[in-house]
Parts: structure tokens; C-alpha cells; sequence
């Protein structure tokens, strides 16, 4: 870190003590930065993207997780965290075990919109051979999307 970086995060770390407003917005980009899951991001990328595009979305993916890892360490030099909500402990165990039942989600999710657009592609039929009607997968899909913003306690 050069010495114009360090007088910039010195003056971050002085807002963040004694600015109520700004503590709340680093606050509220920590508690975010927590929530996020590149691994199931990247298994989104993997198996919803099409082939000749997949180039494309893995560069997007790969962009958005170096603003991720940029965003999460400058967010950590201005709280002096060693961990995203370490100075909320209580926040930091309820957004890991959210977490860790919007995973399951996530893969059911992908399976189910996968098999959404899947549905009808099969050359000799015209459909895939599936025990579930187009129906029947829209609402699992809805479900899942419902059920992750619930998780996240977010609107989606």
C-alpha cells in the first residue's frame, strides 16, 4: 500500500469511527459481502449458461468476483475485521446458518430451471422425458427463487 492509499484508508477508518451515516453504509456493504456465495454463483455460470455464450459469462463471473475480493478487503482495512462481521458476531452466526440452508436451495434451483429450459428440446419428441409437467417445474423454480429471498431476507 503506497502512501496516498494509506492516508485514504487512515481518513475511511476516521469516518467510520465518528460518522454514523457512513459506519451504516460500510455496515450494510459487510453484512452483504457476507451473503454472498461465489461458489454457487459459479455453478449457476456452469450449468445455466449456454456453450457458445459460457465464454462470455464466466469473463462477467470472474470480473464480478475480483470487485468482490477487492470490495471485501478494503471493507476489512476500514473495520479492522479479520472476518466480514466480526463486530456483530451474533449477525455473522445467523447470515452462516442462512447460508447454509439457502445451498440446498440454490443446486435444486438450478436443477429446476435447467430442466425448465430443457423441456421441450428433445428433437424426436419434442419434449424431455420428465415424470414433471412445465408446470410442475415453474412453481419448484418460483418456490426455490421464493425461498432464497426469504433465506437472504432480501426481496430476491
Amino acid at each position: 500500500m503506497d502512501e496516498n492509499q494509506a492516508e485514504h484508508l487512515e481518513m475511511l477508518r476516521y469516518f467510520y469511527a465518528k460518522w454514523p451515516f457512513f459506519k451504516m453504509v460500510i455496515s450494510k456493504v459487510e453484512m452483504t459481502l457476507a451473503k454472498v456465495d461465489l461458489q454457487i454463483a459459479q455453478h449457476y455460470v456452469n450449468q445455466l449458461s449456454s456453450p457458445d455464450k459460457r465464454d462470455d459469462f464466466q469473463a462477467m463471473f470472474d470480473q464480478i468476483a475480483s470487485e468482490f475480493y477487492l470490495t471485501r478487503e478494503v471493507v476489512l482495512h476500514i473495520t479492522n475485521h479479520t472476518k466480514l462481521l466480526d463486530g456483530d458476531l451474533s449477525l455473522q452466526r445467523s447470515v452462516q446458518l442462512r447460508n447454509g440452508s439457502i445451498v440446498p436451495l440454490s443446486f435444486l434451483q438450478v436443477a429446476l430451471l435447467k430442466r425448465l429450459r430443457e423441456y421441450g428440446n428433445d428433437a424426436v419428441t419434442g419434449r424431455v422425458r420428465s415424470r414433471y409437467s412445465k408446470g410442475e417445474l415453474l412453481r419448484g423454480a418460483l418456490l426455490t427463487i421464493n425461498g432464497v429471498a426469504a433465506g437472504m431476507r432480501n426481496t430476491g
